[in-house]
């Protein structure tokens, strides 16, 4: 967390040009022009995504689920930022969010609605009933196998 700021700043150390050569690889930016205009576009995408991931992996109440919209909607525009192949940058972007949302949202409106019903049916608080509700694996792997 300590490290955000300075990766919004990291397109600076890109070169302004269109081709990024390096010991490692070299880069063409076809469709941007220039490369440092896409690192920057790029970070601006990736770190809300990695502050998303975050959050969604640490969240610890029953509507945790509802972060994966706006992770998938970032990973979707990242995905499309490098294929350049594209005309128009996130033009489909709603239509690739919508088999993902229509999974999403009626699942975390039916938890919703069980623990409505359980507050009006016994004299549970809505934090007795989210402690209720929430998962908790005892190893590494048992957090992740529990969000996939």
């Amino acid at each position: 967390m300590a490290i955000v700021p300075y990766l919004f700043s990291l397109y600076e150390s890109v070169p302004d040009t269109a081709v990024w050569d390096t010991f490692l690889f070299t880069y063409e930016s076809k469709q941007w022009e220039n490369v440092q205009l896409l690192v920057w576009i790029f970070t601006g995408k990736a770190i809300p995504l990695l502050l998303l991931l975050f959050w969604f992996f640490t969240c610890r109440h029953w509507w945790y689920h509802a972060i994966l919209v706006p992770i998938i909607m970032y990973a979707i525009q990242i995905f499309s930022l490098f294929n350049e192949d594209q005309a128009k940058y996130d033009e489909y972007q709603f239509l690739y969010m919508l088999p993902v949302m229509a999974i999403i949202i009626p699942s975390i409106y039916l938890i919703r609605a069980k623990a409505f019903n359980k507050i009006n049916n016994a004299d549970k608080t809505m934090e007795e009933l989210e402690e209720e509700f929430m998962i908790k694996p005892k190893t590494i792997w048992g957090k992740v196998k529990q969000y996939f």
